[in-house]
């Protein structure tokens, strides 16, 4: 059986027509004769799809009940039986209720799919896990019902359904959306013109990257290598030399020309790892180019031109950035370099060829010893001595040996030469070997005249063989020492990596594992003090000390053995000891990365000294949102009662009198409580809040706080026993707490269900529950209710302050307890106080 097909609609926001396309889809497959069931559609009470509907067979829902209440869903079972072609599901990222087969929508779709169903379904944007934070920091409204971004790109067919914010806001004006009461609030608050166009363009670039990917599957199973221009993408070659700033930028330029195109730097090392560029300039381009919104990437090739252009071909570059060789014009007359190859064979792809200071100034000739002093000293002494004692040890057998035996002797004696002292005390041998043979074995004897031309022709051999076989002993030796050297380089740049994944990046840590690496004295991270100036090298004043680990620090660059310019500010100094080229080509890589944990360090303190302002900023914008509420309500009700009862043109009874007094009591009561809450919470939040503890019985204390919640004391039930032992605590802050969270519960509590106080004794402390049947909280909000000035679930602070939870926490833990809330068995929420017993 194959796998049913998936086609979704992707919307930017609610109301732009996603299952009203999906119905109208629907209906169209069912006119072509295709067997369409509906499966689960969510109308909203919307007429026109409502009417959609009307003909359409449409699958019963499963009912299921949860908490005391009746929800329902789709019911996979019923469509898997009835087997239909296709299938219409709304919500794509729905959650199903607790006790479900699957626990998100998209899974039961998986299922039909399986089955061999097609599926129709519907998603917005904001619902895309991927998207989730962005459009939390859009809209201020986190989404809790997302489905993966796989599960979307899986989909064989992703629809936008697109809507200007203008046209949506007018639909939504209309009624067609929301209720009619619900319409101004959404408009002002959701569904704004800001909101609306940034959703907007998150679900067109979503869509466009969906497209793009496509576009390169569809030329993958195709295999169609030529560029195909849908989208400007501009590749920038990077050697990691010192032009490479200047490429950057300039690519970037051209990116910014065309609105969208792409940037993309790309480095190419060879296939053995042996060489590459500058690991400093290379890691500063990256962050440049990153920086500038580009991408970094690294290819491996031998043949760079080849790679360069495969690599942008692969990403469907095009246009392709190059800096003008830095080779001599003499190097250029034995090859045409990387620019000029890489330009012939671009085909479609335009190639930029960027000048720069670096151009024609040539590259610095690279070491290429590759054996030690003392094995050349060893192969010279060979060459040198070895010759004349073999000389010395055939020419008594002159008579008995051929010519091509005494060949074959020197040419051994040349291969051993090459073996322990290279190239070229082997080219020294073989032509003193030649001298040799000429003079003391080839007629005539004792002239450098050869009478035979086939004894010349034989010495010749003999001097080409003994040159090539020098050349590949010593490359062989030169290859053999670089890999070690790289193997060594790998496991020290492996142990970097691993030091940066475990998050061991901090500085100092960084600095002593460089000084254990390389086995050095000290190593210093300095930073310049001021501005360059010409004696600055050898300075301390003109340096500051960022960190040290080891002995003395270096306190300016003129004073380390060995220094890495890390940029303009930036100097890594070691002490101990000289480090060869490939040692301090290591090292460098070490610098990029302290510089890199400077960078995390200097951010995060940055970050820690803005949280506080940031906290306090958003507390104060929420207090001044908030508090406004909760002021105005018990002063308007005060002031209505005053002027009512001030008002002489009414004959108040005494009862009315009696009420508005009353009235006017419970609102200044509201109110001076409100004013006390704020006060000690500022108390606490600046640590001056001191409680005096002392023994309290818990039977006196609850009753008291029952009854200062006034006309709501009879939703309020307490069940305290007398046995209970006393706790520590302060009686004013202890009661102020019962009455925050008996409000609290009465707030949510039905209006037929009553508030249960109830206390029992664990171990060296006794557990004060207040048990509502609210509608409780999930468990992963449990501490979000305790933030100052916020409610859980307000999308505003406009419907009151919310600071009772969060000031009885505080006072709750200044008096040595502890309040954490929990499920009430059967729905609802419990707050539980935990005192110590006296």
């Amino acid at each position: 059986m194959s796998r049913g097909r998936l086609r979704v609609y992707l919307g930017a926001a609610p109301g732009v027509g996603k299952t009203f396309a999906m119905l109208n889809e629907g209906r169209r497959a069912c006119e072509r004769g295709k067997d369409v069931v509906v499966g689960f559609v969510e109308t909203h009470g919307r007429p026109h799809t409502v009417a959609l509907l009307d003909g359409m067979e449409v699958i019963p829902r499963r009912t299921m009940v949860h908490r005391g209440s009746t929800f329902t869903e789709l019911d996979v079972d019923a469509v898997l039986a009835r087997e239909p072609k296709v299938a219409l599901i709304d919500e794509l990222a729905h959650t199903n209720v607790p006790g479900s087969r699957n626990t998100k929508r998209w899974q039961d779709i998986e299922e039909l799919l399986d089955a061999g169903i097609d599926v129709i379904s519907t998603v917005n944007v904001q619902h895309l896990e991927s998207l989730n934070d962005v459009v939390q920091q859009i809209t201020g409204i986190p989404q809790r019902e997302t489905v993966p971004d796989e599960v979307v790109r899986r989909a064989d067919q992703v629809e936008l359904v697109d809507m200007s914010p203008e046209a949506l806001r007018r639909r939504m004006a209309h009624g067609n959306i929301y209720a009619p009461e619900k319409v101004d609030a959404a408009l002002s608050n959701y569904f704004r013109v800001g909101n609306l166009t940034a959703l907007r363009e998150l679900a067109l670039l979503w869509v466009a990257g969906k497209v793009d990917d496509q576009l390169d599957r569809y030329r993958a199973e195709h295999g169609i290598a030529k560029t195909w221009e849908a989208r400007e993408r501009v590749v920038v070659a990077l050697t990691g030399g010192p032009e490479g700033d200047t490429l950057v930028r300039r690519a970037a330029r051209i990116a910014a020309r065309t609105k969208g195109a792409d940037l993309l730097a790309v480095h190419v090392t060879s296939a053995d790892g042996l060489s590459g560029g500058d690991p400093v300039s290379l890691a500063r381009q990256r962050t440049l180019a990153e920086d500038m919104g580009g991408t970094y990437h690294q290819v491996i090739g031998e043949d760079i031109p080849r790679a360069l252009l495969d690599f942008a071909r692969g990403v469907n570059a095009t246009q392709l950035v190059l800096g003008a060789s830095r080779r001599g014009r003499f190097a250029q007359i034995f090859s045409r370099g990387v620019g000029v190859e890489t330009t012939a064979l671009s085909g479609s792809i335009d190639v930029h060829m960027i000048t720069h200071a670096e151009a024609k100034k040539g590259r610095r000739p690279s070491s290429r010893a590759a054996l030690t002093r003392e094995r050349r000293i060893t192969g010279w002494a060979m060459a040198v001595a070895g010759m004349p004692a073999l000389t010395a040890l055939l020419a008594p057998f002159r008579d008995d040996l051929a010519l091509p035996s005494e060949i074959l002797l020197f040419l051994v004696m040349v291969v051993g030469v090459a073996l322990v002292g290279g190239m070229w005390p082997a080219i020294t041998a073989a032509i003193g070997g030649s001298l040799l043979l000429n003079w003391f074995f080839t007629p005539p004897i004792g002239e450098l005249t050869i009478a035979d031309p086939e004894n010349l022709l034989a010495l010749a051999v003999f001097v080409m063989v003994a040159a090539a076989v020098s050349a590949i002993v010593d490359l062989a030796a030169r290859r053999t020492r670089e890999a070690a050297r790289a193997g060594a380089d790998a496991e020290i740049l492996s142990t970097l990596a691993g030091h940066v994944l475990r998050g061991e990046a901090a500085l100092p840590s960084l600095l002593a594992r460089i000084r254990e690496t390389f086995g050095l004295v000290s190593v210093t991270l300095l930073e310049r003090s001021g501005p360059p100036g010409p004696d600055d090298q050898s300075e301390p004043g003109a340096w500051r000390i960022l960190g040290t680990s080891g002995g003395p620090p270096c306190s300016c660059p003129g004073a380390a053995d060995t220094d890495v310019v890390i940029d303009e500010t930036l100097v890594l100094c070691a002490s101990g000891r000289l480090l060869d080229a490939a040692d301090r080509r290591v090292l460098e890589a070490f610098a990029a990365e302290t510089a890199v944990a400077l960078r995390q360090e200097r951010l995060q303190e940055e970050a820690e000294k803005a949280r506080p302002l940031a906290e306090a900023d958003k507390m104060r914008t929420a207090l001044l949102a908030a508090v406004s509420h909760d002021l105005r309500t018990p002063l308007a009700s005060a002031k209505a009662a005053v002027e009512s009862l001030r008002n002489t043109e009414i004959a108040w009874s005494a009862s009315d009198r009696e009420e508005l007094l009353a009235t006017a009591d419970e609102s200044l009561v509201k109110l001076n409580r409100l004013v006390d809450n704020l006060l000690d919470m500022s108390r606490l939040q600046a640590g001056v809040l001191g409680p005096t503890l002392q023994p309290i019985a818990l039977e006196e204390i609850v009753p008291r706080a029952i009854d200062d919640l006034g006309p709501l004391r009879d939703r309020v039930e307490g069940d305290i026993s007398v046995e209970l032992p006393d706790v520590v605590a302060d009686p004013a802050l202890l009661e102020r707490v019962l009455v925050n969270l008996m409000s609290n519960a009465i707030r949510y509590s039905p209006p037929s269900e009553k508030v249960l106080v109830t206390g029992s004794r664990h171990g060296g402390r006794v557990e004060i529950r207040v048990i509502d049947r609210g509608p409780g909280i999930p468990p992963e909000a449990h501490d979000q209710v305790f933030k100052p000035f916020q409610r859980l679930g307000d999308r505003d602070n406009h419907s009151g302050v919310g600071l009772g939870l969060a000031l009885s926490r505080g006072l709750a833990e200044a008096m040595g307890g502890s309040l954490v809330p929990d499920e009430t068995p059967g729905g609802g929420l419990t707050m539980i106080l935990t005192l110590p017993i006296s």
